[in-house]
């Protein structure tokens, strides 16, 4: 066990740090279920694992996790994912 010495900063837990994406998201993905086939490589690629799918495999994005990386968007490929500007 570290023993912490009095005076040294210590980071509290925010929304953040457990997982949860704040305020800072800079950018969002938006799918275009259109051009979407179902290939899942958003899926396997998401670095937050913010990307699930549903019962007909398309992907759905959870925003509560979603940092906003814009991977999902790079390897798709059909250009189904979007990164749009987050509105506050």
């Amino acid at each position: 066990m570290i023993k912490v010495q009095p005076g040294i900063p210590i980071a509290r837990p925010t929304i953040g740090s457990a997982g949860l994406t704040g305020t800072w998201r800079v950018l969002r993905p938006v799918i275009h279920y259109d051009r979407c086939t179902r290939c899942r490589l958003c899926f396997f690629y998401c670095v937050e694992n913010s990307i699930d799918l549903e019962k007909n495999l398309y992907p759905s994005i959870d925003y509560n996790y979603c940092k906003g990386c814009g991977v999902c968007a790079q390897v798709c490929p059909t250009a189904a994912i979007e990164m749009i500007k987050e509105v506050k």
